[in-house]
């Protein structure tokens, strides 16, 4: 205990925060600049029908990993494991700005990811170390803010790195940060020394990246129309899951606790967490496209729509703060998930000469109630548990926004495919080139009859994409319609007031 102290005294907090921040501002940017410029990176590399795996790759690997590296942290030390999932980091971002097709993309993005798994729940559990409880909600406070300004600047500054410069910078970009934020960590973190023992469930990790993989290739066959290999993937997803369970059953510290899991309010909301996972990540992979393609506007103006959501999000989470105590947790995550489906209702009423306004307001409708859902949740799925549980409690809802992420991205890309595919078959104009993609984007394709067809094309098939997002919100909605009512307000009103 006092070797503890002792590391955190010696430690310059104020500049290991800057570091935190810095690490997590990286990844944050990385979520989202990537997206306004999908477009442009389909175009240049191919491989349009692995469009979304450039988003699911990054998201699986984070996800996967996230749970490993904050087992290793525990036995090894944070500072190592930092250094080690930034660096990783940066070596992906590095490769993905080189990227010569859609595959080495996609590799590259799945090697970010696996650094990203390290950054984000290392970082989080630095201040939880450096910090008592009464000063840790202002400095969670200061990371939500840089998460929410990255995640609004990041389409913005990939937009202009696009027009500007060659997009390898988006990636490229991370370097000098990544390499601030490890020297804010190696020169100013102290660590007394590691005493701890812990298990670390790599089975468990192994089977769930191999199971989620073959369910996310089965998925993209089936869109394809590619039934065959679809049904193969399918069965190995099955038989992985199988084991899985087996192994989760069995590990002394498993990846997913069936016993936590198995309680009614912390399954509902995960369950809505999942939901809500695939439904945000389906509206940042393709309503930048919508706008650039369908809408006829540049990727800035995509950008901005898509930084509605952000903007949104923290007025929501901040109601749900300052209101939970007053109306409840039920009424307030009863709300947040109502207004959801009504803004995929935006998506899924568009069309090519709708306004792109209507696209912010869908977008800032689905962060208002992004918002008010996830706050509501995770102070729900906290009061829910004991005291020695919440850890376990709060990174199970981490855990499931971030698998419904990596889900979203291939279910959505399945569902586009399919659409594209049916164009095809039905004999319309669902047949074209990248390089007609690329020419439409550029401004350069001199045939209109072409440019006309594509654009119908694609606005059918993303058409799909959405009202198949609002059927996935609407299910949020009864979610939230299975939580039990009774009790759920009782700990949160009972917080005493000061003075």
């Amino acid at each position: 205990m006092t070797s503890s102290a002792e590391s955190v005294k010696t430690t310059h907090r104020p500049l290991v925060i800057a570091a935190v921040m810095a690490s997590m501002a990286m990844v944050a940017i990385e979520a989202t600049i990537v997206s306004t410029v999908m477009p442009q990176f389909a175009s240049q590399l191919g491989g349009l029908h692995l469009y979304s795996w450039v988003f699911a790759s990054f998201l699986l690997a984070q996800t996967a990993m996230t749970v490993v590296f904050g087992k290793l942290s525990d036995v090894y030390g944070r500072k190592p494991v930092m250094l080690i999932g930034i660096a990783i980091f940066l070596l992906g971002s590095v490769l993905a700005g080189f990227a010569w097709s859609m595959p080495a993309m996609i590799c590259f993005r799945l090697i970010q990811g696996v650094g990203a798994g390290a950054v984000q729940p290392v970082a989080l559990t630095v201040v939880g170390d450096l910090y008592p409880v009464r000063e840790r909600g202002k400095v969670q406070g200061y990371l939500a803010s840089v998460w929410a300004i990255s995640a609004v600047l990041g389409p913005m500054l990939g937009a202009l790195i696009v027009q500007k410069l060659s997009w390898g910078w988006i990636f490229w970009m991370n370097v000098p940060i990544g390499i601030a934020a490890a020297a804010g960590f190696w020169l100013f973190l102290r660590e007394a020394p590691i005493a701890r023992r812990g298990s670390i469930d790599l089975i468990g990790a192994f089977l769930f990246t191999l199971g989620i993989a073959a369910l996310m290739i089965a998925l993209t066959e089936f869109g394809l129309g590619h039934e065959g290999a679809a049904m193969g993937w399918a069965l190995v997803f099955v038989i992985t899951l199988g084991l899985f369970v087996v192994q989760e059953r069995r590990a002394p510290d498993p990846m997913v606790s069936f016993q936590l899991w198995g309680r009614r309010v912390i399954a509902t909301v995960n369950g809505a967490a999942i939901l809500s996972g695939m439904a945000l990540i389906g509206i940042t992979t393709f309503l930048p496209m919508y706008v650039q393609v369908v809408l006829k506007h540049s990727s800035v103006v995509a950008g901005l729509a898509l930084t509605m959501v952000m903007l949104g999000w923290p007025i929501g989470a901040t109601l749900a703060s300052r209101t939970f105590q007053r109306f409840g947790l039920w009424r307030l995550v009863l709300t947040g998930s109502v207004l959801v489906p009504f803004g995929a209702l935006a998506f899924a009423t568009m069309g090519p000469e709708t306004s792109v306004y209507l696209a912010g307001v869908g977008s800032f409708l689905v962060g208002l109630g992004m918002g008010l859902l996830s706050l509501s949740s995770l102070i729900l799925i906290q009061e829910s548990v004991e005291i020695t549980q919440r850890g376990s409690a709060t990174a199970s809802n981490i855990f499931s926004r971030n698998l419904g992420s990596a889900l979203g991205a291939t279910f959505f890309g399945a569902v586009f495919n399919y659409g594209l595919t049916q164009a095809g078959t039905a004999g319309g104009a669902g047949l074209f080139t990248e390089d007609q993609l690329r020419q439409l984007l550029q401004g350069t394709l001199t045939s209109p009859a072409s440019e006309m067809a594509i654009r119908l094309t694609l606005a059918g098939s993303l058409h799909l994409t959405f009202v198949t997002m609002l059927v996935i919100s609407l299910a949020i909605v009864a979610l939230a319609f299975l939580l039990p009512r009774h009790g759920l307000e009782i700990r949160p009103l009972a917080v005493p007031r000061e003075g």
